[in-house]
């Protein structure tokens, strides 16, 4: 009788294929992560050389303006080169701007020789590089942009949107050049009478079309679209025309020396701070125009998605509300120094807390609620009426600590 033995299947040598015929499986390769290079690291030698140009720039500035500083001066000199610095490593298009500021702000200065009179009579002060004439400038610079902006939007002409953005960085160089100068000149009626532009209502403007005009340009770069000039640049004309306005009714342009409130040193930081918060307030609000009259079918093809309009709505809030929480912060020291309390529920104060705790409450309800779309927009578009308020309103209406800058 043959026994039958069932034969069990062997292992498959090495290499050899299976009995089907298919293809063994590929052994795993294991691939090694890309070594992820540092940010210093990453950067090259025209970094470098423009980190160098500014701890030179200071260093001249030191030893030529020294005597018209204060250790506070010397202490922001000193932190603005890093920070400087890192911020033209991160955003290449304003080093060359940084670099034109202070080479046309010190080519100015030369030309006036210790004169201020020279403004009068000197021809490149006179038409193109005095602080009235350089912020002229800018403001007409500010709606020529502007005017190119809604044509490159209306007629889907990347053409007149780029012209638009390069009027913009061009406004933006002659407004802060204007500024360094109006500085120097302050100078040059008295040095008693010399401080930082950043006093009156005049000066406050500039800085407004300056600080917004800059965010919008580097959300323009960020989010790679020029759809949103059209509308942030008319909240910056709109405060060209009030500067204009301004000048003529009430020779605002004037330099004036500063009441004793504002002899402090925390001008330099409270007020530059406030305006951070008021500019990208401002351009939150644009963007919510844009928003809802996209959602509405206006324009709706021509601008960013509802996803990057809403995005840039809500970075602008939550930069604008940092920097505001800050000059907050800094108004309260300020007020303990010259006025020996810290709140004094003061008009202007009293709006203050308000437009704090709109946006507190925007952002609050986007973090844990969700907000978005159209109650969103409505909300930074009504933040906007609130803000102008606390800024403009305020000074027109009603009187109190702050009644110096009074319309």
């Amino acid at each position: 009788m043959e026994v039958s033995h069932s034969s069990s299947p062997q292992p498959a040598r090495r290499g050899a294929s299976p009995a089907n015929g298919a293809a063994p499986p590929a052994a795993p390769v294991l691939r090694r992560r890309p070594v992820k290079q540092s940010f210093i690291a990453s950067l090259n030698a025209f970094d470098w050389v423009f980190a160098a140009l500014l701890i030179g720039g200071a260093g001249f500035a030191m030893n030529r303006y020294s005597a018209h500083m204060n250790y506070y001066d010397k202490l922001v000199m000193v932190c603005a080169v890093p920070t400087f610095a890192v911020l033209g490593w991160r955003w290449k298009p304003v080093r060359l701007l940084m670099v034109l500021i202070a080479a046309l702000s010190i080519g100015t200065i030369q030309l006036y020789h210790g004169d201020l009179a020279r403004a009068d009579t000197a021809f490149f002060l006179k038409y193109l590089l005095s602080s009235q004439s350089a912020i002229l400038w800018m403001s007409a610079l500010l709606v020529f942009a502007t005017v190119f902006y809604w044509i490159g939007l209306i007629s889907r002409s990347p053409v007149g949107s780029s012209i638009g953005s390069k009027l913009t960085w061009a406004a933006v160089l002659m407004g802060f050049v204007g500024l360094m100068v109006r500085w120097y000149e302050s100078y040059l009626i008295g040095a008693d009478v010399g401080h930082i532009p950043i006093s009156n209502l005049y000066e406050v403007f500039v800085l407004f079309c300056l600080i917004t005009s800059l965010f919008y340009l580097f959300y323009e770069q960020h989010y790679n679209t020029r759809a949103l000039g059209a509308f942030v640049l008319l909240v910056i004309s709109a405060a060209v025309g009030f500067l204009m306005w301004y000048s003529v009714s009430r020779d605002a342009q004037q330099i004036q020396p500063l009441v004793p409130a504002l002899q402090s040193w925390w001008m330099k930081i409270h007020v530059p701070a406030n305006f951070i918060g008021y500019g990208s307030f401002a351009l939150s609000a644009m963007v919510s125009v844009a928003y809802l009259l996209k959602e509405r079918g206006v324009l709706a093809d021509r601008l960013p998605a509802f996803e990057v309009l809403d995005d840039l709505m809500y970075k602008s809030i939550a930069v604008g509300f940092a920097f505001f929480t800050v000059a907050t912060i800094l108004g309260a020291l300020w007020a303990a120094q010259a006025w020996g309390g810290y709140w004094s529920w003061d008009p202007k104060e009293t709006w203050a807390l308000i437009v704090w705790l709109n946006y507190a409450a925007w952002l609050h309800m986007r973090l844990m609620k969700g907000l978005r779309g159209s109650v969103a927009a409505w909300w930074a578009l009504t933040g906007l009426v609130v803000t102008t308020f606390a800024f403009l309103g305020v000074n027109m209406f009603l009187s109190g600590l702050h009644s110096y800058g009074k319309l």
